[in-house]
């Protein structure tokens, strides 16, 4: 990603309240976590929504380790359905929400699909505070791409990596608008600023990651 390109999606985010880590490395994201974010805000309960690139940095395993953490896991083998919604209400009362996001534009707009909606309702409402790792190649020229960059890039592969779910961009790698009950892409959101300011913080990864 040129570099031009990504000073100005930081100045953008900046304009729009969200506040804003460069690291150029997933690794060095990792450092901007605990030492410019988490050791500041000092969280007590933390939540995480599905990410490819929040999970590259390893951030969760390190957080387990600390006893004076709430874990809220929404992510459980052997959680029923029920079990699955009641955590992910919970999630919203978190003092942290970690997770990524879909695609960003030039213009310093989130842009996100979701199947259920508690990542996107973390993001938007409920959590203190909330972290987003995105890569550079989640950058996008606008609303169009982003929207795009999703339904041709994002939610095929995340619909491929779920085995389990049956939706017809698993084989046509490629958004059909579909009509199944495993549909992915249910809940589109557009987050243009961040509420309260600097609510949302972004380490922004000079990588390609995740999705």
């Amino acid at each position: 990603m040129e570099q031009a390109i990504i000073d100005q999606t930081i100045k953008a985010l900046e304009r729009n309240h969200f506040e804003v880590y460069l690291a150029n490395d997933r690794q060095k994201a990792r450092d901007i976590f605990f030492q410019e974010i988490f050791d500041k805000i000092k969280p007590t309960t933390i939540s995480w929504g599905d990410s490819e690139t929040m999970k590259a940095t390893g951030i969760l395993s390190e957080i387990k380790q600390r006893p004076d953490c709430i874990l809220i896991r929404t992510f459980q083998d052997g959680y029923s359905r029920v079990q699955k919604t009641y955590w992910r209400r919970q999630a919203l009362l978190a003092d942290l929400f970690v997770t990524g996001t879909n695609a960003l534009t030039r213009q310093g707009q989130l842009v996100n699909v979701d199947m259920v909606g508690n990542r996107v309702a973390g993001i938007t409402f409920g959590p203190e505070h909330v972290v987003l790792f995105i890569g550079t190649n989640k950058i996008t020229d606008n609303i169009e791409q982003a929207m795009e960059r999703i339904r041709t890039i994002a939610a095929p592969l995340n619909a491929i990596r779920h085995p389990h779910l049956h939706t017809p961009c698993q084989t046509t790698r490629t958004c059909m608008n579909c009509q199944s009950t495993d549909r992915l892409c249910n809940t589109w959101t557009i987050t243009e600023k961040s509420l309260p300011q600097k609510r949302i913080k972004i380490i922004l990864i000079n990588e390609s990651l995740g999705l």
